[in-house]
């Protein structure tokens, strides 16, 4: 049998429960606390009430004159019930200093003793307490009369405590009117702000939030993809780890807005733009991010999530893995030529002409060695000789002349290759495009590792650029052959830059320049006039 275990109430629910009974308990404390306070109020009153009573009787002369008389209570009865029924005491009874009623609102009751204390009346004070007497609990003072400076009776004035509680009653009635509405107005307005709550909270309890915070922290911080969301004012509200690595931020990020975070001009445009970003390339510093936005929404736009892959890896494996298909098609387009070459060798003997194959043949292989041979004593990087003699053959193809500069010379493991690839492959491949079609089409490459600095120079006979644009061009996106292409030279510049390098172009002249470390610049050739010959006999 499946027993059901009751899902715990939502956070929303817990909070409503929580803040109703608050408000109950805090409107029932106001309540006991205004009972209390009328309670003794009202004590109060009653006893101020009865002393100004008791104090007008006693001061009064008609009531000194019928004690002196021979029957007090005949003189005075009529006058202690005209007392009462002018004020809203219960009672009036003048006594003689004995403690002898003269009258009572009960005529049965005069004659009798005086139920409660005299003494200190009898003593000149005005003397208050609550007593039980004939007509129940009350509230009662006694006073002297006093005739002269004889003490010659006494005068208690009261109100019952019935008559106190049931003032006290009809207070309390208005009190719990009041308090119920009180907390009526406070349960609905605890229900409306928990209801909206539930909607924001999607009626989830506590667990189930902590829970879900938990999931949302170790997600957030698992991916290797950088994740941004702003708000609708373009602030940072939350970054993970990847984010603040790929645009190079620090732990104060989150809040700032991203037109301040100095990020590259595209960068901050794509990020600061409304409309979604599907798969844009951009460039920060030292990496080549893959951005995506998209707008949230719901009845009003609240802000934008942002997502940032890095194509920095990816991108430099693209270029070399562009290098080797190039050289690969150039060695298959070699080989080609080379049949077509072998082909006209055999005719040329066939036909008995064996002096001319042999020229022929002979100057074919000087023309394609003597490239080879150019590249290989100069170039001692082998990613770097490969890629030059690729794209030589790329030229060829082109009707373009590639030509390594005779001053170049680089030993190898100055630069990661990956390095060099994407700074002399995209600068070869500029040139080429802008020297093909040109009148004597060709390209020198200069590579040379001198006085502290590795110089990469392409130079081609393209038109060049314009002075206007010589910063532009390294822009992502420039390009003036059409959309798709402008993300070679910003790869150079973005390279050069994060090596601590300069890049710059003169016309159709791109030159790049590193600094070497010591222990990286080539040592200086000997100078043959200064060795000494050895000595004989060693």
């Amino acid at each position: 049998m499946r027993i059901s275990v009751p899902r715990p109430r939502s956070l929303a629910g817990q909070l409503f429960a929580m803040q109703v009974v608050l408000v109950a308990v805090i409107v029932a404390g106001c309540a006991l606390f205004s009972y209390v306070t009328d309670n003794r109020q009202a004590q109060e009153a009653a006893r101020r009430q009865a002393t100004a009573a008791a104090q007008a009787v006693a001061l009064s002369p008609s009531v000194r004159e019928a004690i002196r008389g021979p029957d007090p209570t005949a003189a005075l009865q009529t006058y202690a019930l005209q007392i009462v029924d002018s004020t809203d005491v219960a009672f009036v009874t003048i006594m003689d200093v004995h403690g002898i009623r003269w009258t009572h609102p009960d005529p049965d009751q005069i004659g009798a003793r005086y139920l409660g204390h005299i003494a200190p009346a009898l003593r000149g004070e005005t003397y208050a307490e609550t007593y039980t007497g004939t007509l129940g609990s009350s509230i009662r003072v006694v006073t002297p009369i006093r005739d002269g400076t004889r003490v010659v009776g006494l005068v208690s004035a009261g109100i019952t405590v019935k008559r106190i509680d049931a003032q006290i009653q009809q207070q309390v009635g208005m009190l719990l009117w009041f308090a119920s509405g009180a907390l009526a107005l406070g349960g609905l307005g605890t229900y409306v702000i928990n209801a909206r709550l539930r909607r924001h909270t999607h009626g989830m309890n506590a667990a189930e939030l902590s829970r879900m915070h938990d999931y949302h922290q170790a997600a957030l911080h698992a991916v290797s993809e950088g994740l941004l969301m702003l708000d609708s004012r373009r602030r940072i509200a939350l970054i993970n780890d990847g984010g603040r690595e790929l645009l190079g931020l620090g732990p104060d990020a989150v809040g700032r807005s991203a037109a301040t975070l100095g990020l590259p001009a595209p960068l901050t445009g794509a990020l600061l733009s409304s409309e979604p970003r599907v798969d844009e390339v951009h460039l920060t510093a030292d990496r080549v991010v893959v951005v995506n936005t998209r707008p949230v929404r719901g009845g009003e736009q609240h802000g934008t999530v942002v997502t940032l892959r890095d194509h920095t890896e990816l991108q430099a494996l693209s270029g070399e893995l562009d290098s080797e298909r190039d050289f690969t098609q150039a060695l298959r387009a070699q080989a080609h030529e080379a049949a077509n070459r072998l082909h006209t060798v055999v005719s040329l003997i066939e036909l008995d002409r064996t002096e001319e194959a042999v020229d022929f043949a002979t100057a074919e292989l000087e023309l394609a060695q003597t490239l080879t041979d150019r590249v290989v004593g100069a170039v001692a990087e082998p990613v770097l000789a490969a890629l030059l003699l690729g794209k030589a053959a790329q030229a060829n193809e082109r009707g373009v002349e590639l030509v390594l500069a005779d001053d170049s010379d680089i030993k190898e493991g100055l630069l990661p290759p990956r390095d060099l690839v994407t700074l002399l492959g995209n600068l070869i491949d500029n040139a080429l495009d802008a020297a093909q079609g040109s009148e004597g089409a060709r390209v020198t490459v200069t590579v040379r590792a001198a006085e502290g600095e590795l110089l990469l120079r392409v130079a081609d006979t393209g038109p060049g650029v314009r002075a206007a644009d010589a910063d532009e061009v390294f822009r992502p996106g420039w390009s003036t052959r059409g959309a798709g292409r402008g993300l070679g030279l910003a790869l150079v510049r973005q390279s050069a830059l994060r090596l601590g390098g300069t890049v710059a172009v003169e016309g159709a002249e791109f030159s790049v320049r590193l600094p070497l470390e010591p222990e990286q610049q080539p040592e200086p050739e000997p100078d043959p006039s200064t060795n000494t010959p050895p000595r004989s006999g060693t």
